[in-house]
């Protein structure tokens, strides 16, 4: 056990909270329970899922020699309940986990320095660190390591941190001693299912991305689906919602890591200020973070439907100035939130648009303008 306590000690010398280990064949069901969600199509948009389903599946799918997993933990847990945005309809709520710089940027780092350090003290091998950003199933590889379990809403949960880990991995060639793997404590609590606002659980422990805020305001391309437009709130980017209502929250932490601390414009911007960012506005006041990657006409999307579910008239201007927005996708948002917010307004302005070119943006201006719009 002395590597296994090395790697330990100098997972946490880097910033991590967690260290542990499991074989890299732990999870021989989870070929299957992949392939049966994504027959279901609850992937949506989100097509890669299916074009690497099969080096997904397993850690040896993606590279045989992997003998070991290593798997981490970094606490972002924020200071202040995540939830409190919510109650201010002028300002975006952005999940905890975008409120700060990209964590991909802070993880990756540090995996590749812990991987550096595992295999001078092994004596040699190879190592392949990830991050979100190839196929691995981190939270079933989390799980078998014992960082935490798979809660019925899909997410890790600890017991030492509750909702609020990062995740990153270390495949390897050496052979490491696995770790115990951690149990389902969720019992018979189904708060996290109960405080979905778009109902996303098919039920426990089946998501159905398609319904679910995150997906719709971060994967999802096109316009946000009618049926969920004044469901999601002022919900900008991303949802904390069956996170933060976890019980296992009573024992989670602030963030020691001064890089994941939130960044105070983030906390709860003005739907006003973000309605305004033109590209190069946009580029620079997400700087760093993982928002930027959506772009802005996605982002304004989900801004002008928060706009629209405000209930603020004095936003009303916003709406309708974007109304010519070059973005179609920003346009036809537009359409909707000012049907919300000024109706006649939008009914006066009908003329001007008769030559609107996006067929989508059309259906809107239709949907909003005629008696038996639905």
């Amino acid at each position: 056990m002395i590597l296994e306590g090395a790697i330990r000690a100098h997972a946490r010398s880097l910033g991590f909270d967690a260290c542990r280990f499991a074989s890299a064949d732990a999870n021989p069901n989870l070929p299957d329970r992949l392939r049966e969600w994504l027959a279901i199509g609850a992937h949506g948009d989100m097509g890669w899922m299916a074009e690497t389903a099969e080096r997904r599946a397993s850690p040896r799918a993606l590279w045989p020699e992997a003998r070991s997993v290593v798997m981490l933990g970094l606490n972002y847990g924020p200071a202040a309940n995540p939830l409190a945005a919510l109650e201010r309809r002028d300002c975006g709520a952005i999940s905890v986990y975008a409120r700060h710089r990209d964590y991909h940027d802070v993880v990756k780092g540090r995996l590749k320095q812990l991987a550096a350090f595992m295999i001078r003290r092994a004596g040699g091998g190879g190592a392949k660190v990830f991050v979100d950003t190839a196929p691995v199933m981190e939270k079933p590889l989390a799980q078998a390591a014992g960082l935490g379990w798979q809660g019925k809403h899909t997410n890790l949960v600890s017991r030492d941190f509750g909702s609020w880990l990062f995740l990153g991995a270390i495949f390897t060639d050496v052979a490491i001693a696995p770790d115990p793997p951690e149990r389902d404590h969720c019992g018979s609590c189904r708060d996290c299912l109960d405080a979905c606002p778009t109902g996303a659980f098919l039920g426990p422990y089946r998501l159905d991305a398609r319904r679910c805020v995150s997906y719709l305001t971060i994967e999802h391309k096109g316009p946000i689906p009618r049926e969920f437009r004044t469901l999601i709130g002022n919900r900008v980017y991303g949802c904390d919602d069956c996170l933060a209502v976890c019980p296992w929250n009573k024992f989670a932490q602030t963030t020691r890591e001064a890089k994941l601390a939130a960044r105070a414009e983030l906390e709860s911007p003005p739907l006003a200020t973000l309605a305004r960012l033109d590209d190069a506005g946009f580029r620079a006041f997400f700087s760093g973070s993982p928002i930027k990657r959506v772009g802005r006409a996605r982002f304004l999307r989900n801004v002008l439907i928060a706009i629209g579910n405000s209930g603020d008239a004095a936003l009303a201007a916003e709406a309708e100035r974007l109304l010519g927005d070059p973005d179609a996708l920003v346009r036809g948002a537009a359409v909707w939130a000012l049907a919300r917010l000024a109706p006649q307004r939008l009914v006066a302005l009908q003329p001007a648009f008769a030559a609107e070119p996006d067929e989508t943006v059309r259906q809107e201006w239709a949907k909003e303008t005629h008696p038996g719009k639905k």
